[in-house]
């Protein structure tokens, strides 16, 4: 396996049109994702909402609406919280106001 990672700066703050804050999963590859970190960079609070969509399905919230403290980070999923996303599979991701936080993904590439 190896390992990787995506950072996404400038977030959408659009729910009809959020950032893709994942790489497509390949058909022939998973991810187990070890990390998932959104950050504030504004100067207010704000919130943010993560989506997990499974190939060909409806997105899912891994959470909505959750408050981000000015300087603040929200971490869903890191220690002994993992998600493995087969071929298809997505993270998107918006918050309350536009370009007021940045992403970071992190994880293992099997086959």
């Amino acid at each position: 396996m190896a390992f990787k990672s995506k950072a996404v700066q400038n977030l959408s703050n659009s729910s009809g049109s959020p950032t893709t804050i994942s790489d497509t999963v390949s058909g022939s590859t998973t991810h187990v994702v070890v990390g998932l970190t959104i950050s504030n960079t504004s100067a207010a609070n704000i919130t943010a909402t993560v989506t997990f969509t499974k190939s060909g399905g409806s997105a899912i919230h891994l959470v909505k609406d959750a408050p981000i403290a000015v300087g603040g980070t929200l971490v869903l999923i890191g220690g002994d919280q993992k998600v493995v996303a087969e071929a298809g599979d997505l993270f998107k991701a918006y918050v309350s106001a536009s370009s007021a936080a940045d992403a970071i993904l992190s994880y293992l590439v099997g086959t």
